[in-house]
């Protein structure tokens, strides 16, 4: 006979084991294993982030250097080093005056001959009739400009700017005749107007020194007869000379009256008794390769004057250069020997034809 008490703990083990309670007990270890899964699976992420950010901000994606990668960065540092002394020797080079090999190389565009001379001719616009004068009397065309540049070494170009209203009219007639002839430079991003002549001369000093590897370089204006073997037989003369600027060598006074046709508005630079320094006169004159070379090193910082001869003679002013005074070369000893003015172009064009 089972007494009062035993009844109630039986009844009490009953209940531990009713459905009820176990259905509780693995609701509450699901509960459970969730809760502890989500909290390693969150420091798992947690770590991953750490890693990577410590390799990012380290910049040690690995932890040891390849022997390749080894060998790579000192080869790297190599370069690096000869690098740094070829921009010492380039610099030092450009101090000198000497250009960078570059401009003379080949690269496809520039021939690899030497030549003797490149003469610019400084025209502009409306002066087609100058140009055709000059064509009949002393500049080859056609397949005799390309024979006197193979034989004698001597290239002759129209040398202009373009429009301030780019592609109007004006450009497309220079475009035109240079299509038939083929006998100009365009000067792209110069302007070609009367305030520009200095800086014209300047541009076209720096494309020809950069496209022909010439020992001359000559700038003539568009009225002007030249002979070619003449003046070829002068410069000749002038070849063991490294820094040569020649021409009709003079001064002059300068003008800082506004109203004056010749008005320098920089005159105050040239002193108390305003007058030029010696410069060539700006009919023609010539510089040597070297010059050209520092005028296309050094082309930020020249100055420009007014007048375009001033100018071009104020860029050598304080460098060791030889200044020729070449008679043949001024106005009043202009023959058919050498030079010689417009009227006698048109008269041996009109003789040629």
């Amino acid at each position: 006979m089972r007494s009062r008490g035993s009844q109630n703990r039986l009844s009490g083990y009953s209940s531990f084991g009713s459905p009820l309670y176990a259905l509780l007990l693995a609701l509450f270890a699901t509960v459970a294993t969730l809760y502890v899964a989500g909290r390693l699976w969150q420091d798992a992420e947690s770590r991953v982030y750490l890693l990577e950010e410590l390799q990012r901000r380290t910049g040690q994606g690995q932890s040891a250097i390849s022997v390749d990668d080894t060998l790579k960065i000192i080869g790297c540092r190599e370069q690096q080093k000869k690098l740094s002394a070829l921009e010492t020797e380039l610099a030092v080079a450009r101090q000198e005056g000497f250009v960078p090999k570059h401009l003379s190389g080949n690269d496809g565009k520039h021939p690899t001959k030497k030549v003797l001379l490149v003469i610019g001719i400084m025209t502009t616009f409306g002066r087609k009739k100058n140009r055709d004068a000059i064509r009949k009397a002393w500049m080859p065309t056609g397949a005799d400009m390309k024979k006197l540049a193979d034989k004698k070494g001597i290239i002759a170009r129209f040398v202009i700017g373009t429009s301030a209203n780019r592609g109007d009219s004006l450009d497309k007639e220079i475009e035109s005749e240079n299509s038939q002839s083929h006998d100009f430079i365009i000067l792209d991003g110069q302007v070609e107007a009367p305030k520009e002549k200095s800086e014209k001369i300047k541009s076209f000093f720096i494309y020809a020194a950069e496209k022909w590897d010439a020992e001359f370089f000559v700038k003539v204006n568009d009225d002007v007869f030249v002979n070619l073997d003449a003046l070829g037989e002068v410069l000749t003369s002038h070849l063991d000379k490294p820094r040569v600027y020649i021409g009709c060598m003079k001064s002059g006074e300068v003008f800082s009256e506004p109203t004056h046709k010749w008005h320098e508005p920089d005159w105050w630079k040239f002193g108390d008794r305003k007058s030029y320094f010696r410069h060539a006169s700006g009919q023609i004159y010539v510089i040597s390769k070297s010059l050209a070379q520092f005028i296309s090193i050094n082309r930020a910082f020249l100055r420009t004057y007014a007048h375009d001869d001033v100018s071009t003679g104020s860029w050598f002013i304080g460098l060791d250069v030889t200044h020729v005074d070449e008679r043949k070369f001024c106005c009043s000893a202009w023959s058919p020997g050498l030079l010689s003015t417009l009227s006698h172009i048109n008269l041996l064009a009109i003789n040629k034809e």
